[in-house]
C-alpha cells in the first residue's frame, strides 16, 4: 500500500496529467471520466459498478426533474424524491445495516442477523454530490447535465473523489464544460498539492503517532499528558483532512477546476459557531443548503429552529460513522452552537480575544475526545484521565513522549495558524517568490518519497468516513 502512494505520485499521475494535455479539449472529459474509473478501481475494483449505477439513476433523474419542474412541479418533486431515496438507501444500506441490525438485537427484542458489508471508499461524498446535482436542478440553480460522460467525470472526479470536498453541482456545473488550463492555474495547483502531501505525510502521520503512544499509557498518563495526546490528535486529524482537501484542490487547479476551500485555520476560532465556518466547509455548506434550509432554518420560530439545529448535527454526526460515539459527538456540538447563539454569543462578542481563545480550544479538544474514542465506555475512561487533578501532573512516558516531539508540536501549531501564508504573501517580487515555491515544492516531494519509503501504510483517516 505504500507502494501505491508513490505509484500515484510518480506514475499515475504523471501519465493522467501527460495524456489530459495531450488529447484535444472535447475529449478531455471522456479520459478523465476513464482515468477517474481506474483510479477508483485500483482500491474498490468491485464498487465501481455502484459508482456508475449511482451515476446512471441522479442523470436520469436530472433528465425528468428539467423536463417537468417548470411544467409539472409534482412530477419534478417525485423525481428529486426517487434521486434522494436510491442514494440514501445505497449509502444506509452500506454504512449503517450492520449498526442498525446490531443495535435492534441488542435492545433484546429482535435476532436479526448481523449484516457486514465492505464500506465502499468515498461513498458518503459522492452520494452527497449526486444528490447535490439533482435538487440543483431542481431548484434551477444549475442546468441540466445532457451528457451522461460529462456528469460521469462530476461524480467520480478522482481528486476529491474518496475523501472530499463535497462539490456541489452548481459550483463547478459552468467548469465542466467551459474550464480553461492556464500555466498560472496548473502552478498553483502544484504549490497547492505540496502543501497538503506535507501536512498529511510530515506532520499529520508523525502526529498519530504521538497520539498512538500516549493513548497507549492510559491512566498513568495524568492530565496533562492526556490533555497533549489528545492535542496530538487534534493536529492529526486537521493536517491529515485539510491536507487531502489541499491535495484535491491542487490536483483540481492542475485539470483546469477550481474547488472552494475546505478548511480556513479552524484551531484559530473564537467560538465554536465561527470553528464550524472553518471546520470542513463543504459538509457545513451542504446541510445547511439542503438540509436546514429546507427544514425551515430559523424562519418558523425559536423552537423549531433549535429541532432544525438538532436534527443537521445529529446527522452531522451519524454522517461520519455508524457508531453512537459521533451521534453523539454531533448532538455535542449542536447543544454547545445552540447555547452559543441563544445565550452565549453577546458575552462572547465583548470578551478579550485570548479569553475566548480559552473558552473555545477545550470545547474543541474535547469533542475530539468524544469523536475518537468508538467504545463509550473507553471514552469515559479516557474523559476521566483528563479530570484527574489528584495524580501526577504528568506520566513518565508521556513527558519522554512530549519532549521527542516538542520541535513538530511546535511545527503544528504555527502551520495550524495564519503565519506561515502571511509571510508567504509579504514577498512582493514576483522572481523570488518563484524561486521560494519552486525550492518548497521541490523539497516536500524530496523529503515525503523519503518519509513513504520508511514508513508504513498510513491511509488519510477519512477514507473510513
Amino acid at each position: 500500500m505504500v507502494f501505491s502512494s508513490l505509484l500515484f505520485l510518480f506514475m499515475y499521475l504523471p501519465i493522467v496529467l501527460l495524456i489530459y494535455y495531450a488529447v484535444p479539449r472535447k475529449f478531455r472529459n471522456l479520459f478523465l471520466f476513464f482515468a477517474n474509473l481506474v483510479f477508483y478501481g485500483w482500491g474498490e475494483p468491485v464498487y465501481v459498478t455502484l459508482m456508475l449505477f449511482s451515476t446512471v439513476v441522479d442523470y436520469t433523474c436530472g433528465h425528468f426533474i428539467d423536463k417537468y419542474r417548470l411544467t409539472n412541479k409534482k412530477v419534478a418533486k417525485a423525481w428529486v424524491f426517487v434521486s434522494a431515496t436510491v442514494n440514501l438507501s445505497l449509502l444506509g444500506f452500506f454504512k449503517y445495516a450492520g449498526f442498525l441490525t446490531d443495535t435492534l438485537n441488542a435492545l433484546g427484542f429482535f435476532n436479526l442477523p448481523s449484516i457486514s458489508v465492505p464500506l465502499p471508499i468515498g461513498i458518503s461524498f459522492y452520494t452527497f454530490q449526486t444528490m447535490s446535482y439533482s435538487i440543483d436542478v431542481y431548484r434551477g440553480d444549475a442546468p441540466v447535465q445532457r451528457n451522461i460522460v460529462t456528469f460521469g467525470t462530476y461524480v467520480a472526479l478522482f481528486p476529491q473523489l474518496i475523501a472530499g470536498p463535497i462539490v456541489r453541482y452548481k459550483d463547478v456545473a459552468y467548469q465542466l464544460d467551459h474550464r480553461k488550463e492556464t500555466l498560472d492555474v496548473f502552478t498553483k495547483g502544484v504549490r497547492l498539492f505540496c502543501i497538503g502531501l506535507g501536512k498529511k505525510v510530515l506532520l499529520a502521520n508523525q502526529m498519530g503517532l504521538m497520539w498512538d503512544s500516549i493513548r497507549e499509557s492510559g491512566e498513568v498518563n495524568g492530565w496533562l499528558g492526556s490533555l497533549i495526546g489528545i492535542l496530538g490528535y487534534a493536529f492529526q486529524i486537521y493536517f491529515d483532512f485539510s491536507g487531502y482537501s489541499d491535495m484535491a484542490c491542487g490536483l483540481g487547479n492542475m485539470l483546469g477546476f477550481e474547488f472552494l476551500k475546505n478548511f480556513d485555520y479552524p484551531y484559530i476560532s473564537k467560538s465554536i459557531t465561527e470553528f464550524w465556518r472553518r471546520w470542513h466547509i463543504s459538509l457545513g455548506t451542504w446541510f445547511r443548503e439542503y438540509v436546514y434550509i429546507p427544514l425551515g432554518g430559523n424562519r418558523k420560530g425559536v423552537f423549531r429552529q433549535i429541532i432544525n439545529l438538532l436534527i443537521v448535527w445529529f446527522l452531522t454526526g451519524f454522517w461520519h460513522g455508524a457508531s453512537f460515539n459521533f451521534i453523539l459527538w454531533g448532538l455535542y456540538f449542536g447543544v454547545i452552537l445552540i447555547i452559543e447563539k441563544f445565550i452565549l454569543k453577546k458575552w462572547l462578542d465583548k470578551a478579550p480575544a485570548f479569553v475566548q481563545y480559552i473558552y473555545s480550544l477545550p470545547l474543541i479538544l474535547f469533542g475530539w475526545v468524544i469523536f475518537y474514542f468508538v467504545d463509550l465506555k473507553e471514552l469515559a475512561e479516557f474523559a476521566t484521565t483528563l479530570f484527574a487533578f489528584s495524580g501526577p501532573v504528568i506520566g513518565e512516558s508521556a513527558l519522554s513522549t512530549t519532549i521527542s516531539y516538542l520541535p513538530l508540536l511546535v511545527i503544528a501549531g504555527i502551520s495550524s495558524t495564519p503565519l506561515m501564508y502571511k509571510l508567504h504573501g509579504k514577498i512582493k517580487n514576483t522572481k523570488v517568490k518563484i524561486l521560494v515555491d519552486t525550492a518548497f515544492c521541490i523539497f516536500i516531494l524530496f523529503v515525503c518519497t523519503a518519509s513513504l519509503v520508511n514508513q508504513s501504510y498510513n491511509p488519510f483517516l477519512y477514507f473510513r468516513f
